[in-house]
């Protein structure tokens, strides 16, 4: 029978506690919500919310075409040109989701003979960009500036690192000055994938390249998503100009893909002026998980330090995982359950996201359900 082998495969998930089933949430749900990225609380703010209706209201439900045809508006620019001010770099383009921003910057500036070393904890995005990239890939160990070190020594010609700034399955933050000084050493470039730290670290949530000191740098290349911090869709990508140049021309989820709808432009242009008239709002996320984290530890749970805005809460086994996220559900609680695959380490765990509209009340009734819960 054709495609016999999904069933075969689906039932392997099952037994081994991985199958996983959309569910759809309605527009009012009562729950308390630590799974979402809506690091900022941006994403129901009425500015946000008008800033995509009038958007509509102006351009229309979608782009119309690719970036180079017609889907390109006025708005897409003003866009560009305010989020590469606010980060600190020389230009931006902006696509139609993180994980096209991603594909495109991997996959333009990796070339073929060239080589791309890539943390071992690296989104599944960044993977897929070095899969489908021309160049070698070497995969080197978890936050680890002295292996890429090694890595880059080993090759002659082009060459990028390639990394998170905040690794989404445990919130801790890569060495970003280090790493920038190992491509210096062997004249390799540096593409960061900003997705959780824009909105959260850096002065007033400029992001973690902007923190570092390595915004607006020739040999540093930053993505980032318009639907974490900013609460809308889609991806940029940030850079020297003749870097964004060469991915107008090069990158096929750029030139092959319509352009991002107007709604999500206005959207994430709206939230961007917003963050920048309330600068306290990064600073109020990072309490919020550093709160969390304290209060999860002082139960006894496996809490990982966040670096950002993400707590990691280990759990026993991918089984344990899925309950204990569905006893919170039932108790009016929405966490994160993160399993493999999806974590590289096999370690399945609760994934709670900070936000910075939580109140010390929403603080200690998440505590309360997650430690009431907890798998024994």
């Amino acid at each position: 029978m054709a495609f016999g082998w999904i069933d075969e495969q689906a039932e392997a998930r099952r037994r081994a506690g991985l199958l996983r089933t959309l569910r759809p949430r309605p527009a009012d749900s009562p729950l308390l919500d630590l799974a979402s990225n809506d690091y900022l609380g941006l994403a129901r703010h009425p500015e946000v919310v008008e800033g995509a209706a009038a958007a509509a209201r102006t351009w229309g439900g979608g782009a119309t075409g690719s970036r180079l045809v017609t889907g390109t508006t006025e708005l897409h620019t003003r866009l560009e040109t305010e989020l590469a001010e606010f980060c600190g770099f020389e230009a931006a383009l902006v696509l139609s989701s993180g994980y096209a921003a991603n594909l495109a910057a991997v996959t333009a500036l990796g070339p073929h003979g060239s080589l791309i070393v890539s943390d071992a904890g690296n989104h599944a995005s960044l993977i897929d960009g070095c899969r489908l990239a021309r160049a070698t890939t070497q995969v080197v160990g978890h936050a680890d500036p002295e292996a890429v070190t090694k890595a880059l020594a080993t090759h002659q010609g082009e060459a990028i690192a390639v990394s998170d700034t905040v690794f989404s399955v445990d919130g801790d933050a890569a060495p970003l000055r280090s790493l920038a000084e190992a491509c210096r050493e062997h004249g390799a470039g540096l593409v960061v994938d900003d997705a959780h730290g824009l909105g959260v670290l850096g002065e007033g949530g400029r992001g973690a390249a902007h923190a570092a000191g390595l915004a607006g740098a020739a040999d540093v290349v930053a993505t980032a998503t318009l639907s974490k911090s900013l609460g809308s869709q889609g991806g940029v990508v940030l850079g020297p100009a003749r870097v964004i140049g060469h991915l107008v021309n090069t990158a096929r989820t750029f030139i092959f893909d319509t352009g991002l709808a107007p709604a999500a432009a206005g959207a994430a242009l709206a939230a961007l002026r917003l963050l920048r008239r309330e600068p306290e709002r990064p600073a109020r996320v990072r309490a919020v998980a550093a709160e969390l984290h304290a209060r999860l530890t002082a139960e006894g749970l496996a809490a990982v330090r966040p670096d950002a805005a993400v707590v990691s809460v280990r759990a026993p086994s991918p089984d344990a995982a899925v309950r204990w996220a569905a006893d919170c559900r039932t108790q009016g609680l929405s966490v994160g359950c993160f399993r493999p695959p999806s974590v590289p380490d096999g370690v399945s765990r609760l994934r709670l996201t900070a936000r910075a509209d939580l109140s010390e009340a929403d603080i200690e009734r998440a505590v309360r359900v997650i430690t009431a819960v907890r798998p024994c």
